[in-house]
């Protein structure tokens, strides 16, 4: 359902379902029920102000009813946020599409704690381009190529691609040269293919039984020694402290289930390095921008639904840990 709002700040406006029925009179006292208790006079004010507006734009008031609107949108209070230290780097703009280079650390989307601080956000401002949409998604500690769509009419053309799996992406990952103790050698290059779903207990993916619906190619490319082995599960074979013999992985995968080449990885025995979701969750920590998760979206390509030619986008980023001593 289209916004009767524009992108302000780079940011969408919240769209809000009323529910059909209840014990609240107003659209106001709904709002009140569901937020009041964070900043009641807040809620007054935007109402007093007219910014809070329903289908066609109309905007509300105190004693607009709960059913003159089944949806309605108005723009959020957000928070500072503090800078993320990285940039993004523009690949390709034309008329249909953006192509970037997204750092590590930095979210595709807004979401949680990034508002701003998210390449969309950012996207939109730097370039002025609200109507600004991804065409896929990278997790937020997953660097490289990135494509978004700057033009609504030609939009769906490059949806359809990404829908029927026309479009061909592959990474690159560093880990340990040898699996983990207790796991098996692997005869590169693999086809890992499991079943696998988010789990019910925390936002993390699992492997469970089951007909494969996840698969993913795995070629090692080189093997080298790396640093010292920083004791992180799944990441090394090396004791902790000693020097370890890492690898870089090419990966390319069928499908596109979340954090699916990080699961497919740890599987191996082989969990990416700075990896602290799998195979073991770690506790909670403050961003460390020296170590980096060591998976990059290394290149993208397709038959461009508009000129009907082939392209391919390719990062120009490195992963820190396939090159020693490099920052």
């Amino acid at each position: 359902m289209q916004s009767p709002l524009p992108v302000r700040d780079g940011v969408n406006a919240t769209r809000l379902r009323l529910p059909g029925e209840g014990p609240w009179d107003t659209a106001m006292d709904y709002m009140m029920h569901r937020w009041g208790h964070i900043d009641p006079q807040g809620i007054e004010d935007r109402f007093d102000a007219g910014e809070i507006v329903g289908e066609g734009g109309v905007p509300l008031d105190r004693a607009t009813p709960l059913t003159d609107h089944t949806f309605i949108w108005y723009y959020r209070s957000l928070p500072p946020e503090t800078r993320i230290p990285v940039e993004i780097t523009i690949l390709h703009q034309d008329e249909h599409l953006l192509v970037v280079d997204k750092p590590h650390f930095l979210p595709t989307t807004p979401g949680g704690t990034y508002i701003q601080e998210s390449a969309l956000v950012r996207l939109r401002n730097q370039l002025d381009l609200p109507d600004l949409i991804p065409m896929h998604r990278l997790d937020r500690m997953t660097a490289g190529v990135l494509l978004f769509s700057t033009n609504p009419r030609t939009r769906g053309r490059y949806q359809v691609l990404f829908e029927k799996r026309q479009v061909q992406k592959d990474y690159e990952c560093v880990s340990a040269a040898e699996p983990a103790e207790g796991y098996p050698a692997v005869d590169f290059p693999v086809v890992v293919r499991n079943r696998m779903t988010k789990s019910r207990s925390y936002l993390l993916a699992e492997v469970i039984d089951g007909e494969p619906n996840a698969e993913t190619r795995i070629e090692r490319l080189e093997t080298f020694d790396g640093g010292a082995a920083p004791g992180a599960a799944g990441t090394s074979a090396a004791a902790p402290g000693s020097p370890r013999r890492l690898a870089r992985y090419r990966l390319e995968p069928h499908t596109g289930k979340t954090h699916q080449l990080r699961v497919h990885m740890a599987s191996l025995g082989l969990g990416i390095v700075n990896d602290a979701f799998y195979p073991d969750l770690l506790d909670k920590a403050p961003d460390d921008y020296t170590r980096p998760l060591q998976l990059l979206a290394r290149g993208i390509r397709f038959v461009d639904p508009i000129s009907g030619k082939p392209v391919e986008y390719r990062s120009g980023l490195e992963l820190s840990e396939a090159h020693p001593g490099q920052a």
